[in-house]
């Protein structure tokens, strides 16, 4: 009987399975974590799954309700016994009876994806576009008869100087009982965002109300990060994160793309995915602060353009081929009701601009925090995600592309690749003598060869390689020799020590024996191959542009480029050649200029503006990317020199500069592959 493919979300492992394997099984001989207290035996329901259907064409699986078993005695028995949600199977019972994309529920999940976008704690100047007011208002009298509500905008215009209020509907209902419940003494929250538009009165509390407080998310395409702030004190009060649940649509954003076009409901099921997890994660907000949700008057959104797109409930089929037309690319300011998240009934929603096509909202807010436009020195500043965005410049000019790098960085295309979890290799170091390596794994700080490391491991397991993790170990293959140049897998080691195996027609490296067993393979090495020439490529452009050899200072953004390590980022060729004492983490950069947006509206008018002045540069119709490329592929690059990784490292001898139109067999550069319209 043919087997049948199935993918896990979010982790991205894969495998095939005859028919009537059950999901459980499934998962765990593919080193997928589903907790099963009871044995499968249909009792503790802690393994239960979503599956998702419709056609995923990147993976090549069409998912349909037939593809799973119908529900059996165990499912049937626990769901009038405890609580199934709708949707939900147990992995235990569900069989497996052709291609499927199983989804594990995050709150099912005890080796979850480690979501590591705490808030930035620089300090904000605070200017915040909600002001509140307290005023006390004269009470009705017979003799003047003018209205509750127009006595409050009268005494607001007094003693704060603001005329012209418009009222929100809401307010009218509910003013007059919140008078008289303040005894005529109320805070006003007065929403005023731009000196040209009008205020307006967005909720009402009775009495003296002396705090008011704001939301700032960053929706990346992987995860999502949201901080609560106090609009008045300007602190961070809690912080939350999850995964992005449109990964089950598909990994990266052109696959999430293709979903749309492919599935008549794929937009407001992505849009009704992001927004449902919003919400949950506003509420842990508050419960971990001990706030009501009503008080939240003011909310930043920060995202790449098809997240953003998806977030306000935009098709995002136009970004999916040329010209890849934004919608929308100026900031956007709507009422959070509008768009499903659930604040205070007036809550407003700012969403920074987008910079271009591809470059997004996200960028803008890195752009704002870590300010290359502000700046004497040339900056580059690189967001490393499915899609890598690129700034660089200085006060006088600054470019932006952006370059599409796939999923490899975020552990899938890699057979042991999985994201940033408890278990997960993050370092990893090869002796270049005996090639044996040594590793760490997210959950503990010891490494593989100390003592202690195996009782700390036990509790999570080693499960796989993640972003961080499969830099260092691309790198330390090649400084070890392992690898060429060129990427290929030295064969010739296989006689010096076991590690190198013959695996077909080429050649891997063994990690980890057992279960699960952990290699790289020669795939492996090229998926990352592929996506750093892609990423270096589009930093090339830039420099071109800018007519500039070398760059003076590199900043790593987001979850993935914090933990980089920079020497590996460079010796792989992530990066151009630069002093390392220049090269830093910038941490959750989107996130922090959310928060810069939402604590000062002057940096509103600042990224707007900032915005307008980038120069847009767009890889796919550029004549040089692919020369770029090619040279990209080798590590840690065909023709530029590393002088200065070079004063740090012992970098191998590097083969004839000249360029070579063969440095990768089957290489082929992704200029916007997925970009073309699925038509």
């Amino acid at each position: 009987m043919t087997d049948h493919l199935v993918l896990f979300m979010p982790s991205g492992k894969r495998g095939r399975f005859p028919s009537g394997t059950p999901i459980l099984d499934a998962a765990r001989q593919l080193g997928v974590y589903i907790e099963s207290v009871c044995g499968g035996r249909g009792i503790c329901g802690r393994c239960q799954i979503d599956t998702q259907f419709g056609q995923f064409a990147k993976h090549g699986i069409t998912s349909t309700q037939e593809n799973i078993s119908e529900f059996g005695a165990k499912e049937i028995r626990y769901a009038e016994k405890r609580d199934l949600k709708a949707g939900r199977r147990l992995s235990c019972s569900a069989l497996i009876m052709g291609d499927l994309v199983v989804d594990i529920p995050q709150d099912n999940i005890i080796n979850a994806q480690v979501v590591r976008k705490d808030a930035d704690t620089r300090y904000i100047e605070r200017n915040p576009a909600i002001q509140m007011c307290y005023v006390e208002v004269e009470e009705p009298d017979m003799h003047k008869p003018l209205g509750d509500i127009d006595r409050l905008l009268s005494a607001l215009e007094n003693d704060w100087d603001i005329s012209s209020i418009v009222i929100d509907t809401h307010i009218l209902a509910q003013a007059q009982s919140i008078l008289r419940k303040g005894k005529w003494a109320v805070t006003a929250a007065i929403h005023h965002d731009k000196a040209t538009q009008s205020a307006h009165l967005i909720a009402l509390y009775p009495g003296l109300k002396n705090e008011a407080y704001g939301i700032a998310c960053d929706i990346g395409s992987t995860t999502i990060a949201l901080h609560l702030s106090s609009l008045l004190s300007g602190s961070t009060l809690a912080s939350s994160g999850t995964s992005n649940p449109q990964i089950r649509f598909g990994e990266d954003l052109m696959s999430r793309v293709s979903y749309v076009m492919m599935n008549p409901e794929g937009r407001e099921a992505m849009t009704e995915a992001v927004r449902e997890a919003l919400n949950t994660l506003i509420q842990n907000v508050c419960d971990q602060s001990g706030i009501d949700r009503n008080d939240i008057l003011d909310s930043v959104f920060v995202g790449n353009p098809v997240m953003h797109h998806l977030f306000l409930g935009i098709d995002p089929t136009e970004l999916g081929g040329a010209p890849f037309a934004l919608a929308v690319s100026g900031a956007v300011n709507v009422k959070a009701s509008e768009i499903g998240i659930n604040l205070n009934q007036g809550a407003r929603t700012y969403m920074l601009p987008c910079i271009a096509g591809h470059v997004g909202a996200d960028a803008a807010a890195a752009t704002l925090t870590e300010g290359p436009h502000r700046q004497d020195d040339m900056m580059l500043m690189i967001d490393v995600g499915t899609n890598a965005e690129i700034v660089l410049g200085n006060q006088t000019r600054t470019v932006a592309a952006s370059s599409p790098t796939g999923p490899a960085f975020e552990g899938a295309e890699t057979s042991c690749g999985q994201r940033a979890a408890p278990g997960a290799i993050e370092r990893i170091r090869i002796d270049p003598e005996t090639l044996e390596p040594r590793y760490r794994i997210i959950g503990t700080e010891l490494w593989s060869d100390e003592d202690g490391f195996e009782e700390a491991a036990s509790e999570t397991g080693i499960t796989g390689i993640c972003g961080s993790g499969i830099i260092e170990i691309i790198a330390e293959m090649y400084l070890s020799g392992i690898i060429s140049e060129d990427g290929v897998i030295n064969g010739d080691l296989a006689a010096r020590s076991d590690r190198i195996f013959s695996d077909g027609r080429t050649f891997s490296y063994l990690i980890k024996d057992g279960e699960p067993k952990i290699v790289v393979t020669q795939n492996d090495v090229r998926a990352i191959q592929l996506a750093k020439a892609a990423l270096y490529a589009g930093i090339k452009l830039l420099m071109d542009k800018q007519n500039i050899t070398s760059v003076d200072k590199i900043g790593l953004a987001g979850a993935f480029g914090s933990f980089i390590d920079p020497k590996y980022a460079m010796v792989l060729g992530l990066v151009p050649d630069c002093d390392i004492e220049h090269v830093k983490a910038v941490g959750n950069a989107a996130g922090t200029g959310a928060r810069m947006a939402l604590l000062n509206r002057n940096h509103r008018r600042e990224i707007e503006q900032a915005v307008q002045n980038i120069e847009k540069i767009e890889t796919a119709l550029e004549p040089d990317f692919q020369g770029h490329f090619v040279n990209a592929m080798a590590f840690p690059n065909k023709v530029d020199p590393f002088p200065k990784l070079g004063t740090i490292v012992k970098l191998p001898e590097r083969s004839d500069p000249a360029i070579s139109e063969n440095t990768s067999e089957g290489a082929t550069p992704r200029r916007r592959g997925g970009r073309r319209r699925a038509r």
